[in-house]
């Protein structure tokens, strides 16, 4: 029988010494263990958790252990983390099972003089009537660091760049799970009906409010067990790449150009405001992700997609377009609610993408027909990545110009912006932390 706690531990190690990606890892392990719903959610709970708060449970361990936490075995260290997770951050876990489910699980890997040093820590938690303290609220970059769990470099990020009270809004929106948004497939069918079809497997769907044909999905388990998933009535889209489409305004008869499309979603919403008439050409640089995107589009009905490879850089020309999409790599500094590994990344914030970004928007100018719109986007809050590549861009590009984002209701900037962009925010907007901004050639 598949032991949940074993399985987190498996799945917390990959992560570690692999690089493994979160969602991947997890999934593949539910899969392979034929876990069932509520021992895959605990696997969830606990593989999360110790993501979400490694830095302070860290901080804890080093408040009870006398040996140095570099100097600590990475399965004893895992163990303790979750070990320290159930006591202290999971109301529905008996103390008694949080310590000796965790000193077995250090025995079942032959840690025998581990199982001692974890057993010891934990009963001194549980006895403790101050269970930890964290640093002096004097040193702000330390102690959100800390209590949040999030690396300085990135505090101090958002504390310069978005202010104190936006900085601990977005810190707090990093714990728990990021909630799933769907998108309804107008080509096949319309939000009361998905709605209605999806209530017959079991799921809550609610209509956002923010946007047109946006659902909120709550009870869904795999979403790839759905009728209306298999018959191709949705995809899963967050409201921020959604407002994404939206700010595009694709048409009927249109040329777009989707300049990094894998996996599809937002080729996938262009088609749906397009009626599948005119022509999307989808690009990303690898076959694997060439052939994602067209299974997607096939399972949502949709055939004005042309997917194929190009490298958005240096890529060949393509024809001059209506829309074009330019969706670039970034650091995922606004999706951390989703894969919280990404924040212990080294070079999460020193890095060459503003760049490759820059050079990718440059490259996909020249396609873009004269009165055309181009939208530029990244899933990050960096505005090295965002205000400042725009800003430059326009400066350096005079036959362009932004244009005034008329947005929709509860849409709302989190910070001061430019009338042509808005960085979107999960206590802002209730989306993904993204930045959009939207440019067009004059005529």
């Amino acid at each position: 029988m598949p032991n949940p706690r074993n399985t987190a531990l498996t799945v917390l190690l990959k992560i570690e010494q692999d690089k493994a990606y979160s969602n991947i890892a997890l999934n593949n392990a539910v899969k392979e263990q034929g876990l069932n719903s509520q021992d895959s959610a605990f696997v969830s709970a606990l593989v999360y958790g110790v993501l979400e708060r490694k830095l302070l449970l860290d901080y804890i361990i080093k408040q009870y252990s006398k040996i140095p936490l570099r100097k600590i075995e990475i399965k004893t260290k895992l163990i303790l983390r979750f070990g320290i997770l159930q006591l202290l951050f999971m109301d529905k876990i008996p103390e008694s099972a949080a310590v000796n489910e965790s000193v077995k699980l250090a025995k079942k890997h032959k840690l025998q003089k581990s199982a001692g040093f974890i057993n010891g820590i934990l009963r001194s938690i549980t006895r403790a009537e101050v269970k930890y303290t964290l640093p002096d609220k004097s040193d702000k970059v330390y102690y959100y660091s800390i209590k949040y769990s999030v690396p300085k470099q990135l505090v101090q990020l958002w504390l310069i760049s978005y202010g104190e009270l936006n900085t601990e809004e977005l810190l707090k929106s990093l714990s728990g799970r990021a909630k799933i948004c769907a998108r309804v497939n107008t080509l096949k069918t319309d939000a009361d009906t998905l709605i209605n079809e999806l209530a017959k497997d079991g799921v809550k769907a609610e209509k956002s409010g923010l946007l047109d044909n946006a659902l909120i999905l709550s009870g869904t388990g795999s979403i790839e067990r759905l009728n209306a998933y298999k018959n191709g009535l949705f995809h899963i889209q967050d409201l921020s790449s959604q407002l994404c489409v939206y700010f595009l305004n694709p048409k009927p008869r249109d040329v777009m150009i989707d300049v990094c499309s894998a996996p599809g979603g937002k080729s996938f919403t262009a088609a749906q405001y397009m009626n599948d008439r005119g022509k999307l050409f989808a690009c990303d640089l690898y076959d694997h992700k060439i052939k994602l995107i067209g299974s997607g589009a096939r399972r949502l009905g949709i055939n004005c997609i042309v997917a194929s490879i190009r490298d958005g850089a240096n890529g060949g020309s393509l024809p001059l377009a209506d829309k074009i999409l330019c969706d670039v790599p970034c650091s995922g500094l606004g999706i951390l609610s989703r894969k919280p590994e990404i924040r212990y990344k080294e070079d999460l914030i020193d890095n060459t993408l503003p760049e490759l970004q820059y050079k990718i928007l440059c490259n996909s100018a020249k396609n873009l027909a004269a009165g055309g719109r181009l939208v530029y986007s990244t899933c990050t809050l960096n505005p090295a990545e965002n205000n400042e590549n725009t800003a430059k861009f326009l400066r350096e590009h005079p036959d362009f110009e932004g244009v005034k984002l008329n947005l929709p209701n509860g849409a709302e900037r989190m910070t001061d912006e430019k009338d042509y962009e808005i960085t979107l925010s999960p206590h802002k907007s209730g989306t993904d932390g993204f930045y959009i901004a939207v440019f067009t050639r004059k005529a």
